[in-house]
């Protein structure tokens, strides 16, 4: 936990070679997880394909490079992916880039945020607040999609996102407005998974069948107690519900046995 880019991608892979018990980085997985569960509901309330849409994210730290590493490994198209850190976008023509950011280099003219924002389906933020303007969202495509994840402030608030597009679907970090993206949706269950299989590393396909039950238990009706829970009558699956809620029971229920089943024991 906490550990920065670079440092914990080499920090990683150093405990996974040395040690047979799982190995989880929760600032990277944690978090491509829970965003690659919201983006899967987001797409389809919004209409649109994982592997089709053109998706921009700023903040190529851990969770940055973590989220579009999984986000592919899903079925996004990487061409149609483009990572933007605090001096622009990834581009090839960079002489500054460590080997994790290369690795999202592309040819390309885009060299700004509101280059890169221009045309996209959806927008990914780890990174600061206040970094993404209402100009920038009006050139998005129709029916955009935006998750604004630095904490507390987020990149731009949801109120600046409706005031400039009524066809927005927004989520943040924060637990008062709708969409909370929280690592704690993933990580508590993911462990007791890997656990309840005796697994000896967390895999890629684990992953994925984490952020897939997470996925799909927002498609679920809301219990009762869940509502009294946040004092809502009513939740759900929308655009203003795309991702479980924290205190859902039902989480327990439903990750664990699916991460348990994708694992590979030795």
């Amino acid at each position: 936990e906490d550990i920065a880019a670079p440092h914990c991608f080499e920090i990683e892979a150093a405990l996974k070679a040395r040690l047979d018990i799982p190995v989880f980085h929760d600032d990277q997985h944690g978090t491509a997880i829970v965003v690659g569960a919201g983006l899967l509901n987001a797409l389809e309330v919004q209409g649109k394909k994982l592997d089709e849409i053109k998706l921009v994210c700023l903040g190529a730290g851990a969770a940055g490079l973590s989220c579009m590493r999984l986000l592919i490994a899903m079925g996004g198209n990487k061409a149609n992916m483009t990572l933007v850190d605090s001096k622009g976008v990834i581009h090839s023509g960079r002489t500054d880039l460590n080997a994790h950011k290369q690795e999202f280099a592309k040819e390309t003219d885009q060299r700004s945020l509101a280059d890169a924002m221009q045309n996209a389906d959806v927008f990914i933020g780890v990174s600061g607040p206040n970094l993404v303007s209402q100009d920038m969202v009006k050139s998005m495509a129709a029916k955009p999609i935006l998750f604004a994840m630095a904490n507390p402030d987020p990149e731009i608030t949801p109120a600046q996102v409706h005031a400039c597009r009524d066809d927005a679907l927004m989520a943040t970090g924060r637990s008062d407005y709708p969409n909370q993206v929280n690592n704690v949706l993933g990580f508590p269950y993911i462990f007791k998974g890997t656990f309840d299989a005796r697994a000896k590393a967390i895999t890629q396909p684990m992953m994925i069948a984490a952020a897939q039950a997470l996925a799909a238990l927002a498609r679920e009706p809301v219990p009762a107690e869940v509502l009294a829970a946040y004092k809502l009558d009513k939740l759900e699956f929308g655009r203003d519900y795309i991702i479980p809620k924290p205190f859902d029971h039902r989480l327990i229920e439903v990750i664990p046995p699916a991460v348990a089943a994708a694992a590979v024991i030795p």
